[in-house]
C-alpha cells in the first residue's frame, strides 16, 4: 500500500539520482509534465527501498547511460543505474535497496501515486526519468478480533523443535570470503590476466563464512582432497558481527 508522496522528498531523491547517474553531460531535474513521458516499451530499472521510509523506485535511463554501457563490457543496464538508485534511496534515510530488476516501463511512471521527474540534458531533451512511490509503513500487525495473542514456544519445546525440523531440508548458500577491495570503474575496465588486487585482509587472517550473505563464522582455509575447504575457528554471534 502506498501513501501520498511528498513532492520535496521525491525531488530530492530525483536530484541525487541525476547527480549519481553515469551520464556524459550534467542533467537537470524537471517535472515530467514539461518534458513528456517515455515510451511504454522503454527499458526501466526498478528496485524497492526498505527502511524507516520505504519506497518503490523506477528509472528509465538507457539513453543517459548509453555511453557507459558501450564502454563497459558486461555491464547491464541495472548495474549501471543501481548506484544512482542507491543515492536516491539514501535521501530517504537509513535503509537497504533491494535487487534492481529490468522490465518495460509500461505505465509504472504514470501511476497517480508515483511522483515522476524527467532528467533533461543541456539542450532540454529528456534522456532519463525517475519515479518514486512511498509505501505505507505498517507499525503494528493486526490481530484477529477477540483472539488472545499466542505465547511463543519455549526454546527446546516440542513446538519449537517441530518448527525447526520443517526447515532442516531448506538449502542455504554458504560463501567463504578471504577479503574485499573497492575499485573505480575505470580500473575494473583495465583488469587483465596477471593483475594483482590487494585485499583488505592480511595474509593468514581467518576467512569469513557467510550464510546467504550474513556473517556467521570465521575459519582458516585448508585443502581437502585437492579442493579448498574452511576449518571453522570461530562462531560469530549477532552482537559480535
Amino acid at each position: 500500500m502506498s501513501v501520498p508522496t511528498d513532492v520535496a522528498t521525491a525531488e530530492a531523491a530525483a536530484q541525487a539520482f541525476a547527480t549519481a547517474l553515469p551520464s556524459p553531460v550534467p542533467l537537470e531535474v524537471v517535472d515530467a509534465t514539461q518534458a513528456g513521458m517515455p515510451e511504454p516499451d522503454a527499458a526501466s530499472v526498478r528496485a524497492g527501498f526498505v527502511g524507516a521510509t520505504s519506497a518503490d523506485l523506477v528509472a528509465v535511463a538507457g539513453e543517459a547511460v548509453a555511453a557507459a554501457l558501450a564502454t563497459a563490457v558486461g555491464l547491464s543496464l541495472a548495474d549501471a543505474v543501481r548506484p544512482a538508485l542507491e543515492a536516491a534511496g539514501r535521501t530517504l534515510g537509513t535503509g537497504v535497496l533491494d535487487e534492481a530488476v529490468e522490465a518495460p516501463v509500461a505505465d509504472a511512471l504514470a501511476a497517480p501515486d508515483v511522483r515522476t521527474f524527467a532528467l533533461v540534458d543541456t539542450l532540454g531533451t529528456a534522456v532519463a526519468w525517475f519515479g518514486l512511490r512511498i509505501r505505507q509503513t505498517v507499525s503494528d500487525v493486526p490481530h484477529q478480533r477477540d483472539a488472545a495473542p499466542a505465547a511463543a514456544p519455549a526454546a527446546g519445546s516440542r513446538a519449537d523443535s517441530y518448527g525447526m525440523r520443517l526447515l532442516h531440508d531448506v538449502e542455504m548458500t554458504l560463501t567463504a570470503e578471504i577479503g574485499r577491495t573497492k575499485l573505480p570503474v575505470r580500473q575494473v575496465l583495465d583488469l587483465v590476466p596477471g593483475t594483482i588486487l590487494e585485499l583488505d585482509r592480511a595474509a593468514g587472517a581467518p576467512a569469513d563464512v557467510l550464510v546467504n550473505g550474513r556473517l556467521v563464522a570465521r575459519g582458516e582455509v585448508v585443502v581437502v582432497d585437492e579442493d579448498y575447504g574452511i576449518r571453522i575457528t570461530e562462531i560469530v554471534t549477532e552482537s559480535a558481527s
